[in-house]
C-alpha cells in the first residue's frame, strides 16, 4: 500500500537535508580561505545526514511505491542512529565549538532539525519485522570506521574535525576514553533501536492509500 504522505514527508527533508550541506559547503568554498573541501566531508554531521538525506530520499520514493525492502529497514535503522549520535554529541560537547557550520539555520538543520526527524519518522513508520540485537550491531560499522579515519588522517592532514579526537590538545588517554564513551553511546542507541522494533505492533503505521490513489 502506498503512502504518499510519508514519502512527501521524506522527500522533503531529504532536500532540506541536502540543500544544508550544499549551502554550507559554497559557503566555505567562497569564504575560507584555502579551504579544504575533504575537511568538509570528514566532519560526522555531515557524512551522518548525507547518509540520512539519502535515506530518506530512497525511503521516500518506497513510501511513494508502497514497499519496504528488509535492507532499506536496516539502512533506515541505521541512518536514525547516526543522526542520533550526531544530535547528542554536539548538543553534550560541541554546541560551543567552530564545526564547520557557521550559517544559523544551517546549523539547526544539521544537528536539531534532521536528527529530531529521523527519530520520528522511525518511530512514525516501524520495521515489519523485528531487528535483532545482532543485526543491530551492523549499524555500529560506519562509526568504527570513522573513528579510525579519523585518528589516522589525523597525523597525516594535521587536522582533526573535533576537539576530543584531537591528542594534540590533551594527548591521546583523553583522545581514547572519549573515543570509548562515544562508542558505548552508540552501542547503546543500536541496542534501543533493536528494541524499538518490538513496539511494530503497538504503534500504529501511518494510514496507507493505495497507489491508484484513490
Amino acid at each position: 500500500m502506498a503512502n504518499r504522505g510519508l514519502a512527501l514527508f521524506r522527500f522533503f527533508f531529504a532536500a532540506l537535508g541536502f540543500a544544508a550541506i550544499t549551502s554550507q559547503f559554497a559557503f566555505n568554498v567562497q569564504n575560507i580561505a584555502d579551504y579544504k573541501p575533504l575537511n568538509f566531508f570528514s566532519f560526522f554531521t555531515v557524512e551522518s545526514n548525507i547518509i540520512a538525506a539519502a535515506t530518506f530520499a530512497i525511503a521516500g520514493w518506497y513510501a511513494w511505491q508502497g514497499s519496504s525492502p528488509r535492507w532499506l529497514e536496516l539502512l533506515r535503522g541505521g541512518a536514525t542512529m547516526y543522526m542520533a549520535i550526531t544530535g547528542i554529541v554536539y548538543s553534550l560537547l560541541l554546541s560551543n565549538v567552530q564545526v564547520d557550520t557557521a550559517v544559523p539555520w544551517i546549523n539547526v538543520v544539521l544537528h536539531y532539525t534532521m536528527p529530531t526527524v529521523l527519530v520520528i519518522d522511525w518511530l512514525v513508520d516501524l520495521p515489519r519485522r523485528r531487528i535483532s540485537l545482532k543485526e543491530s550491531l551492523v549499524f555500529l560499522v560506519f562509526p568504527v570506521l570513522y573513528l579510525a579515519y579519523s585518528l589516522i588522517r589525523g597525523p597525516i592532514a594535521d587536522w582533526y574535525p573535533y576537539p576530543f579526537l584531537d591528542p594534540r590538545i590533551e594527548g591521546y588517554g583523553t583522545v581514547m576514553v572519549m573515543s570509548v564513551l562515544i562508542a558505548v553511546v552508540a552501542f547503546v542507541l543500536a541496542v534501543i533501536m533493536a528494541l524499538s522494533t518490538r513496539l511494530q505492533n503497538t504503534v500504529p503505521h501511518p494510514v496507507s492509500v493505495p497507489a491508484s490513489g484513490r
